[in-house]
């Protein structure tokens, strides 16, 4: 049994040594759009209730843990992102045709943009003076709910940047990149080189007064997504590596929720509330990514250990998976356009009624990209 455990591990380890980068199966995963979904879900349900009731109002029964499952949703976004990145794109990095792979993701770091501009209107209007909007939409303040668009419409302009010298690079420089990139973070954010220009920091490695994501404290997430899509592409249509690969991932879940709640055991209420409440969110805390990263890893796992069968029973889910754009451009427009603006429901519901409205929107979001994907494919 012992010299068969090894010889699965050298295995894993020699899979991820391989070149080249291409997948022994064919066609779309689709348990990362099934992952993707369920992080689309959770902030679906997370925008709902603060979107349409305040957090403020909600009873301690939905915060812990019905809003507490929720803090999982970012990290397995950037994560997915990720890794969705290394397996469309990672086994072109070095191809004839790259430079025009690279033009196609920073057009569509401009049509994210575009969309984050867009619906940073939608979402201040019922709430904020046209000033205020205004300031927001020139980087001198930022919104809350669609952020993470910002952040992602950044990302797409460095990601592809650094994707042929990631696929050059020895294994041990890509495992170091994470950590690196997180200490520069940290060395950036405590010696305090931004001085007063606080939209540069809040871009960059996040700020107190803004609920911004930042590029370089959230930029190890999606190395780390890197690194599980190029094991992925190695792994996932070979069954005994992908078992080996779905255990790794669930250890690593497992270890950062088990060191969590060794942290948080001497006042384990209040910490499940604080993070509950975003409490080291922005900029990220210890015990908040803990948390976070440790039930995004073990979300993941459950994702492709499930694979297209799971996907399948969940085809909701999967379908919100499939474009994560659309996905959040809709919701996003329907809670602070059409519910919150046009028929004036902040907190007209109760909490459970709230909660229900956000679990109907998930799957009427899947039904509008079912439909507008048949529509065009129709025409």
């Amino acid at each position: 049994m012992a010299k068969q455990q090894a010889g699965r591990s050298d295995r894993l380890r020699a899979a991820l040594r391989a070149r080249p980068y291409l997948p022994t199966g064919g066609g779309r995963i689709e348990a990362i759009d099934l992952a993707r979904g369920i992080a689309i879900g959770l902030m679906i349900l997370s925008h709902g209730v603060s979107g349409l009731l305040g957090i403020r109002q909600v009873p301690d029964w939905g915060m812990v843990p019905i809003h507490l499952i929720t803090k999982f949703s970012s990290s397995l976004f950037i994560l997915v992102f990720g890794i969705a990145l290394a397996v469309a794109f990672l086994p072109h990095a070095d191809a004839e045709d790259w430079p025009r792979r690279r033009m196609k993701l920073w057009l569509r770091a401009l049509v994210v943009l575009f969309w984050y501009k867009i619906l940073t209107v939608v979402e201040m209007l019922p709430l904020y003076q046209p000033q205020d909007i205004v300031d927001t939409l020139l980087y001198r303040r930022f919104p809350i709910w669609v952020e993470i668009l910002g952040f992602y419409a950044i990302a797409l302009l460095w990601v592809p940047l650094i994707l042929p010298v990631w696929k050059r690079a020895p294994l041990w420089g890509r495992l170091a990149s994470p950590v690196l990139m997180a200490l520069l973070a940290y060395l950036l954010g405590r010696y305090s080189v931004f001085g007063d220009n606080e939209p540069l920091q809040a871009l960059l490695i996040e700020h107190d007064d803004h609920y911004t994501w930042g590029q370089l404290s959230r930029g190890p997430l999606v190395l780390v997504g890197l690194l599980i899509g190029e094991a992925v592409l190695r792994c996932y249509w070979k069954p005994d590596l992908r078992w080996r690969l779905v255990k790794m991932l669930a250890g690593a879940g497992g270890v950062l929720l088990l060191t969590f709640f060794a942290l948080a055991a001497p006042a384990l209420g209040e910490q499940l509330m604080a993070v509950a409440r975003n409490v080291g969110k922005h900029p990220p805390e210890l015990m908040f990514m803990l948390f976070s990263v440790g039930g995004a890893l073990v979300i993941l796992a459950l994702a492709l250990l499930g694979g297209e069968r799971l996907a399948s029973w969940l085809r909701p889910i999967t379908l919100v998976g499939t474009d994560a754009l659309k996905a959040f451009i809709f919701h996003i427009v329907a809670i602070f356009l059409v519910m919150r603006y046009l028929f004036e429901m902040w907190q007209v519901f109760s909490y459970p009624q709230v909660l229900g409205i956000s679990l109907a929107l998930i799957v009427v979001t899947g039904l509008w990209i079912r439909l507008t994907t048949w529509i065009k494919v129709k025409s």
